[in-house]
C-alpha cells in the first residue's frame, strides 16, 4: 500500500493549501486516534518516500550540474574524475536519505494524521485500513494528496538547516574537482523542485 505517491506530489503546496495544518486541537475518542495510528503505521513506507524522493532529487541536482561541466575536463581525466563525483554523490545521498526519510515520519502525524483524524470517520477509517472497494477510497486520496504537499513542504523546511550545508559543502568540492569557481549552492527546495529520476549513484532504500 502506497498512501502518497510520491511522482505526483513533490511539487511545494500553495499558501491556501496551509489551512489544513492550521485547525484547532483534535477532540476525537481514543478508538479513533488508534485508528489514525494504525493508518499511518501501514503507510510508513509512502510517507518515507517523500523524504528519500527528496534525497533522490537533490543527488540527481548535483550529477546533473556535474554532467554539463564535464565537458570542460580533459578527456583523459573525465571517467576518474566522474567516477570521484559518482561516489562523492552516492556518499551524499546515503548520509541525508535518513535524515528526510526519519524527518517526513516525524511530521507526518501532526499533518497527514491531523488531516485523517478530523477528515474521515471511526466507520471511515475501518473501511481504509480494510482497503474495501467504496468511495471512501477517493477520499482519502485526496486527504492524501494534500496533505503530502504540506508534509513535503514543512520536511523542506525543517531539514533545511542541517541538508544545506551538506549540499554547500559536496558543491565545492565538485567544483574545485572540475577545475570551476563554485557556483551558488543549491538549496532543499531547488531540489524537490527539480524533475523526478532515479541518480545514477543513489544506494538503495533503507
Amino acid at each position: 500500500m502506497n498512501m502518497i505517491r510520491i511522482g505526483a506530489v513533490l511539487a511545494l503546496a500553495g499558501a491556501a493549501t496551509l489551512g489544513l495544518a492550521q485547525t484547532g486541537p483534535s477532540t476525537s475518542s481514543a478508538s479513533k486516534k488508534e485508528l489514525v495510528a494504525k493508518a499511518l503505521q501501514l503507510q510508513q513506507s509512502g510517507v518515507e518516500g517523500i523524504g528519500n524522493q527528496l534525497a533522490v532529487q537533490a543527488s540527481q541536482q548535483l550529477l546533473g550540474s556535474a554532467g554539463q561541466a564535464m565537458g570542460r575536463v580533459p578527456a583523459d581525466k573525465r571517467e576518474s574524475i566522474g567516477g570521484e563525483i559518482q561516489a562523492e554523490v552516492r556518499k551524499f545521498y546515503e548520509d541525508i536519505g535518513p535524515t528526510l526519510r526519519g524527518a517526513a515520519v516525524k511530521l507526518a502525524p501532526a499533518i497527514v494524521g491531523t488531516a485523517l483524524d478530523e477528515r474521515m470517520s471511526e466507520d471511515e477509517l475501518k473501511t481504509l485500513l480494510a482497503w474495501l472497494e467504496s468511495p471512501v477510497s477517493k477520499k482519502y486520496q485526496q486527504i492524501a494528496a494534500e496533505s503530502s504537499q504540506i508534509l513535503t513542504q514543512k520536511l523542506i523546511a525543517e531539514t533545511s538547516p542541517s541538508i544545506e550545508p551538506k549540499l554547500k559543502a559536496i558543491e565545492a568540492s565538485i567544483s574545485r574537482k572540475l577545475g570551476l569557481t563554485p557556483a551558488p549552492a543549491g538549496s532543499a527546495p531547488a531540489a524537490a523542485a527539480a524533475p523526478a529520476a532515479k541518480p545514477a549513484a543513489s544506494g538503495a532504500k533503507k
